[in-house]
């Protein structure tokens, strides 16, 4: 495995996050940029860049996150392969989404952690209404969209064979 960047014999990590809208997925990926190191990659930056204004459903959604992680892939893997440890701040939220994470880090040869943001519906929506109140995030869900995507959420399962960090509230 690759040495970190600071040069010490910890091998790099690729980071990633499970959690609800407004989770708190962002605000820990840049947490955990400071603790460990790492370079953060943002979906939500990537996507006000690359599409603004075209981000209207799901199906846009899926379309334009899609053609980012294909970009992403060879990128990502070479910085772990580097020794440099990744931050995934994308939502790793389905099995389908986890997957892709599992051929980042197999490919590269490195650890991973996927960090679980365990937070309920409610506390979500109240923190996605202040969000939203505040402006200052790039996109802005309703209640309903909340709830919309909220529908695909799958938990993350040992079964999976991740190395699970849980995150609560608190």
């Amino acid at each position: 495995m690759g040495r970190s960047r600071s040069g010490s014999d910890e091998a790099a990590v690729l980071h990633m996050v499970c959690g609800k809208i407004a989770s708190g997925k962002s605000t820990l990926t840049k947490r955990l940029a400071r603790s460990e190191n790492a370079v953060v990659i943002s979906e939500d930056s990537w996507m006000v860049h690359l599409y603004p204004g075209e981000i209207h459903t799901l199906d846009d959604y899926g379309r334009c996150s899609g053609r980012i992680r294909r970009a992403l892939s060879d990128h990502v893997q070479a910085l772990l392969s580097a020794g440099m440890s990744v931050i995934l701040d994308f939502p790793f939220n389905t099995i389908n989404s986890r997957a892709w994470g599992r051929e980042l880090f197999d490919g590269a040869g490195v650890g991973h952690r996927l960090h679980y943001l365990d937070v309920s519906d409610v506390i979500c929506k109240t923190r996605l209404r202040a969000r939203n109140a505040s402006g200052e995030h790039p996109f802005e869900t309703t209640d309903a969209q909340f709830d919309q995507i909220t529908q695909y959420f799958v938990p993350p399962s040992a079964i999976e064979g991740f190395q699970i960090v849980l995150h609560t509230p608190g």
